[in-house]
């Protein structure tokens, strides 16, 4: 019978999300930075979409109880960040100001996870939601001028400037294009995150030109340069593009994998999909446009592959040299001069 207390009292302190020491929990959340900056982007992106935000919609969007959000709504009231009128929630200018510089951290994170890091593309928006809330504005500044003020995050969003303003591209939905013009993909939602994973997997990603093979209700097939890709429609929505630029295509050429034993090419450009660590590495190794690649070797079970590169021989996985292209038109003898 003791037992049967002790558990019931457990059951009624720790259960996950409604015991009394979770609830506490969250209490002290609605109380703190965190919780203040979440439910601004909230509100900057509802007023960027033309959107009303109502205490609902924040409380979804945080996890909260409609009571916790209401206090923390009061909260933010009485520091001026949002006014509440009867079509909703809007920022204040206050509240608009300290909301991009919450976004603008964010986005500069997402970069800087996506060129300098080895995270995952599909971690890249939970890890910079993790530091987004640790930084001053002072810091984010900084970042920016170390990064030499990038002005579009990895999924293709707009990182504000220090004042405030954002390099906007009009677009519109995969789904809303018609079949066989070719499009730039300008923009990849990275939520909600079992879409985005199959985006990536796909290996999609802005800045790639791509044409509608068929499409219907049930699929959108898109050709690229290299492949075909098989997207549901509901993942096909969350890719946005625009028309692709004249002068804009894809880096041309064929994969370094392409050479034969003896063979050079001169290496046109690193995929766009290779990115963070893997890039500097190829970088740090010469692996810049203009250089002359020989594949000189291959181990026994063909994997990795030693190719010659500014004197130097250095050994690649097939998954890394399918990453680096090289003018097809290049490839010759070693017996013809360099």
């Amino acid at each position: 019978m003791t037992g049967i207390i002790v558990l019931i009292a457990l059951g009624v302190l720790f259960l996950p999300q409604y015991g009394l020491y979770w609830r506490y929990r969250r209490r002290r959340w609605v109380q703190s930075r965190q919780a203040v900056e979440d439910a601004l982007a909230h509100l900057h992106q509802f007023q960027h979409d033309g959107r009303p935000a109502s205490v609902e919609s924040l409380s979804n969007t945080l996890g909260t109880s409609t009571g916790h959000t209401l206090i923390l709504v009061d909260r933010m009231a009485q520091m001026d960040l949002v006014a509440v009128t009867g079509q909703g929630m809007r920022l204040t200018a206050a509240g608009h100001r300290w909301a991009l510089q919450i976004v603008r951290a964010h986005r500069l994170f997402e970069r800087y996870l996506a060129d300098e890091t080895s995270v995952p593309r599909e971690k890249i928006h939970a890890h910079a939601h993790q530091l987004e809330h640790t930084v001053s504005e002072a810091q984010v500044d900084k970042m920016d001028a170390d990064m030499g003020h990038p002005a579009f995050d990895p999924q293709g969003d707009p990182i504000p400037n220090a004042a405030g303003d954002m390099k906007e591209i009009k677009s519109q939905k995969l789904v809303e294009w018609p079949a066989g013009v070719p499009a730039q993909i300008v923009h990849i939602e990275d939520e909600p995150p079992e879409v985005y994973a199959q985006i990536i997997a796909e290996d999609l990603h802005p800045g790639m030109v791509i044409t509608i093979l068929d499409i219907s209700s049930v699929r959108v097939v898109i050709g690229t340069p290299e492949n075909e890709h098989v997207l549901a429609p509901v993942v096909a929505a969350n890719i946005s593009v625009r028309e692709a630029p004249i002068d804009r295509v894809e880096p041309s050429g064929v994969p370094l994998t392409a050479l034969k034993h003896g063979e050079q090419g001169r290496v046109v450009a690193l995929s766009p999909a290779c990115q963070g660590l893997t890039r500097r590495r190829f970088l740090d190794l010469g692996l810049t446009p203009g250089v002359r690649v020989e594949r000189v070797m291959q181990s026994a079970f063909s994997d990795p592959t030693a190719y010659r590169v500014r004197g130097t021989m250095i050994a690649l996985r097939r998954e890394q040299s399918d990453l680096i292209l090289i003018d097809q038109g290049t490839r010759q003898e070693r017996e013809i001069t360099v």
